[in-house]
């Protein structure tokens, strides 16, 4: 039942597969697709990446051992293009090493072969979650994003030391203005990030991973990991 309510909350998302093992291919593609989801398999690592990844749910499911590259090659890679796609793992042999690897780097399961339908499916459902969530965060951070390029150099710089817990005279003190200077920035700031309190604008400012001098950061997220 869980299953089935994400599945209808996803709108038919995207799972590639990507394993050399061609009968692994041909067995896991009317799985996924009997249960709502739509399959996309691959024989080497090169013929999925090399296939555009248009941001919408999806998730991967790969194995460990390609003829062509690793599946850490291939998590490394994604992630060099900045993918959130989640990767559920596949191997026939329990390399730990390898294993910690792909976990440090963000995998979200590893599943070893053989493994059982409901398992992998309840895989998949986990991973087109975090999939669906990972996009909607980064929807939200993009229009932060737009307003805070919209403020002023200024404005950036009041925000960062606001946001930072100074109180309007030590911004004042730091940026050799009035406090009243600082209140007229702080009060664009609010409007412009449409921030309705201070906690609101830090919370904004932490998303962004606004730093002391008004510069952003990317947002990695770092999903949790099972071994199964």
């Amino acid at each position: 039942m869980g299953r089935e309510l994400r599945r209808t909350s996803m709108g038919g998302p995207t799972v590639f597969v990507v394993d050399e093992d061609v009968t692994v291919r041909r067995s896991l593609e009317p799985l996924i697709l009997a249960a709502g989801f739509q399959p996309q398999t691959f024989g080497t690592a090169r013929e999925f990446l090399a296939r555009l990844h248009p941001p919408a749910p999806s998730c991967l499911i790969l194995d460990l051992l390609l003829p062509d590259l690793s599946g850490l090659e291939v998590q490394r890679r994604l992630a060099d293009r900045q993918s959130t796609m989640p990767i559920i793992f596949l191997t026939a042999v329990g390399d730990i090493r390898m294993t910690v690897q792909a976990m440090k780097a963000g995998a979200v399961d590893f599943l070893t072969k053989p493994f059982g339908d409901e398992l992998l499916l309840d895989a998949v459902a986990d991973a087109l979650e975090r999939s669906r969530a990972a996009l909607v965060e980064a929807a939200m951070v993009d229009a932060l994003r737009e307003r805070f390029a919209s403020l002023s150099r200024r404005e950036q710089e009041v925000m960062a030391l606001v946001v930072s817990g100074l109180l309007n005279k030590q911004v004042g003190g730091e940026l050799g203005i009035s406090e009243i200077t600082v209140k007229a920035h702080r009060g664009k700031v609010m409007r412009k990030m449409r921030a309705d309190s201070l906690v609101g604008l830090v919370n904004m400012a932490a998303r962004l991973r606004l730093g002391s001098q008004g510069t952003t950061g990317s947002l990695a997220p770092t999903p949790a990991f099972r071994y199964r």
